[in-house]
């Protein structure tokens, strides 16, 4: 895909996650505690009102309309003006539309549609970046860490080094870039913790991004695939 029809694409599904009716972010501490946190009873009532409201509507879910060819993990987005107050008696406190730092979201929705959440704080650092790529062209490209992937020189970007609070840990997680000019999370510091914590069994060629959804609300927005190789490290695992 041409970079520059790849960014443009990037942004309107970014915008389109930061774009709506976002609420006021003057709230109270607790307001913004509860904002910021993610409530498994959230989600599963959620989950609730998307299944109640797809049996009476004979299958449809509660989703906006975006492009064909956005992220698949950012592609479903829950439309609570469908669900509230029919299905669902009010939004959750950390929805974005009341103010809060994800986006709900419903992941495999041809087979099993399942609500998990997407973390803005991400979709804003990218959304950075995009910006500055599609003035300046191309990506400063710095360090080349694997096949197609770099890291960024922020310095000739004219922005401080961004990095991403990780939705599955207290990690801090950078932000990198493929030779496509998609700025992406880089998640192999959380996957080499589960898979060394819980002594999985993968194999090398395996996709890894499905440990964390089965297992966390948040989905891997943002990434591509990692995998490990012989010795049990966790590698990208990419090609354009």
């Amino acid at each position: 895909m041409n970079m520059k029809r790849w960014i443009i694409g990037s942004l309107i599904a970014v915008s389109c996650l930061l774009s709506g009716c976002g609420g006021s972010f003057s709230a109270s501490e607790e307001q913004q505690r509860l904002q910021q946190q993610v409530n498994p009873d959230d989600v599963q009532a959620v989950q609730r009102a998307v299944e109640a409201f797809q049996q009476d509507s004979g299958g449809l879910l509660p989703i906006k309309t975006v492009d064909n060819d956005t992220d698949i993990y950012i592609k479903y987005l829950i439309d609570f003006q469908k669900l509230v107050p029919t299905y669902l008696a009010a939004l959750p406190d950390n929805a974005y539309e009341k103010g809060g730092i994800y986006q709900y979201v419903i992941w495999d929705a041809e087979q099993s549609p399942t609500v998990k959440l997407v973390d803005l704080n991400a979709a804003e650092r990218i959304r950075e970046i995009n910006l500055r790529v599609m003035v300046q062209q191309y990506p400063a490209f710095q360090e080349q860490i694997a096949d197609y992937i770099y890291t960024l020189n922020y310095e000739r970007m004219g922005l401080e080094p961004l990095s991403v609070q990780s939705p599955y840990s207290t990690n801090y997680l950078p932000i990198v870039v493929t030779t496509q000019g998609q700025a992406i999370v880089d998640y192999r510091i959380d996957l080499q913790r589960l898979i060394d914590d819980m002594d999985i069994d993968i194999t090398p060629g395996e996709d890894l991004r499905p440990l964390l959804i089965e297992r966390f609300d948040v989905l891997p927005a943002y990434s591509v695939p990692y995998t490990v190789n012989e010795a049990r490290e966790v590698v990208f695992f990419y090609t354009p």
